[in-house]
């Protein structure tokens, strides 16, 4: 065989060329295959993301382009008025205010009505509703709350509102407020009294020919689990509608009745309690001893000057009415009880005084009879024995009939130590009357009102 001739310097041999490309073409194509797989998974999660985020706001660009938020919803048939239901979910009641008649809640109030300008395409249901929480982009019913007197509404972190509006057409409003409302009290009764708060909304500009609003079928107002109260305790309420007709037209109202029932266990131990005690206090003078005027003179006042700032005190919380109050027969008959302790010592020392005069004229009259006592046979020569007869006749018939009370008041000899036993008598049982009269009245009428 011929020897193989030596490459030359330089050239490569004709067997290496095409494996080499061959490599590079793999890893060429390797490359390409694993950048289109990435470039794949990139452009599947970008469309997931416009069907949920980028769809939703182009719907909404879309519905709200064409949407004129001063222009009214048409109810049915596109000539009925616009139907709104509303429902309330009440959060907490801060303070029931008795002298300025108002008290303080926190809701969330929300509306919902149809609004055929607001459908779209949910995409087979992909989007359940949208958001939005600029009320000014949709129509708003004109709603406001006919007796508030302050209100505010919650804008930590971010203001506590929203819309939803439904693929059919439905908006659904809710916000959070807080509002101080007028409430009417009959004070009759206090503080066995119930109070009626009532809340009331109605359309201001639109009537009734245009927009109606209801309550939502089904638990329309929700109450807090545990909602506590200071000095009341909710019972009930209760959902009405109030349409006002004005010279203006009729307009759409609604009002839910608040029943509230004042906790008598407050006043029982800050007012009832501590008057019995003073009007108690006052009858310990009847056991003092006549001459210990500073002690009696001291407890009557001091007794009376407390009940006075106990009642001051209790108006002050109240409002000026030109009724009697329940508690005005109250502290009123307390006070009468501790004033006329005072008095019955004026009447014991004025009877004290009259008893030592007595006793003086009668010292007097005994030492002048002593000296000018006639002789007993004269009055036998006289012949008027008749009158010591009498006398004897006389005593006998009372010894004859005796009297339980005389008996019983004969053995204190002075008018003062009698008029002090009759009150430490007399006082309790006219205080027990009447408290019986008072609780069987007032206990009656509030079961009355009740029913």
């Amino acid at each position: 065989m011929a020897p193989t001739p030596p490459t030359p310097h330089g050239a490569h041999s004709p067997s290496r060329v095409p494996t080499t490309a061959v490599r590079w073409i793999v890893v060429l194509l390797l490359f390409l295959s694993v950048l289109h797989f990435s470039s794949g998974n990139q452009s599947k999660s970008g469309v997931a993301k416009v069907n949920f985020r980028e769809k939703e706001k182009q719907v909404l660009d879309q519905i709200l382009g064409r949407y004129d938020a001063r222009i009214r919803p048409s109810g049915e048939n596109g000539t009925e008025a616009t139907v709104v239901n509303v429902n309330i979910f009440l959060r907490s009641i801060s303070k029931i205010d008795d002298y300025k008649m108002e008290y303080s809640v926190q809701l969330t109030f929300r509306e919902q009505w149809l609004d055929e300008r607001l459908k779209f395409n949910d995409f087979g249901g992909k989007i359940k509703y949208l958001t939005l929480t600029d009320a000014a982009r949709v129509w708003m019913p004109d709603l406001f709350f006919s007796n508030e007197k302050e209100g505010h509404f919650h804008n930590i972190i971010m203001p506590n509102v929203y819309i939803r509006i439904f693929p059919y057409g439905s908006v659904l409003y809710s916000i959070r407020i807080s509002l101080t409302l007028s409430c009417p009290m009959n004070l009759k009764l206090y503080p066995l009294d119930r109070q009626v708060c009532s809340l009331r909304m109605a359309s201001y500009g639109w009537t009734t020919n245009d927009l109606v609003f209801l309550w939502k079928d089904g638990d329309p107002v929700q109450v807090v689990k545990n909602l506590h109260l200071p000095r009341f305790t909710l019972e009930k309420f209760l959902t009405d509608y109030c349409n006002s007709k004005t010279n203006t037209g009729e307009y759409s109202c609604l009002k839910v009745d608040l029943l509230f029932k004042r906790e008598f266990s407050y006043y029982l131990i800050q007012i009832y309690i501590p008057c019995c005690m003073l009007v108690i206090v006052s009858w310990v003078s009847f056991w003092l001893d006549q001459s210990a005027v500073p002690a009696r003179v001291s407890l009557g006042v001091t007794t009376l000057l407390t009940m006075a700032t106990q009642t001051s005190g209790i108006n002050a919380s109240l409002p000026p009415v030109s009724y009697t109050k329940a508690i005005d027969v109250w502290t009123g008959v307390c006070l009468t009880f501790v004033f006329g302790a005072l008095l019955e010592f004026a009447l014991v020392n004025y009877a004290s005084r009259s008893d030592m005069h007595r006793e003086n004229m009668k010292k007097q009259r005994a030492a002048c009879e002593a000296l000018d006592h006639p002789d007993p046979s004269d009055l036998m020569e006289d012949g008027n024995t008749t009158f010591p007869m009498v006398r004897q006749c006389e005593i006998h018939m009372q010894q004859s009939r005796p009297n339980c009370c005389k008996t019983w008041l004969s053995k204190f000899p002075t008018r003062s130590k009698r008029i002090d036993v009759i009150s430490r008598i007399t006082f309790p049982l006219v205080f027990a009357l009447f408290n019986l009269i008072y609780w069987s009245t007032y206990l009656f009428r509030e079961e009355t009102e009740d029913s």
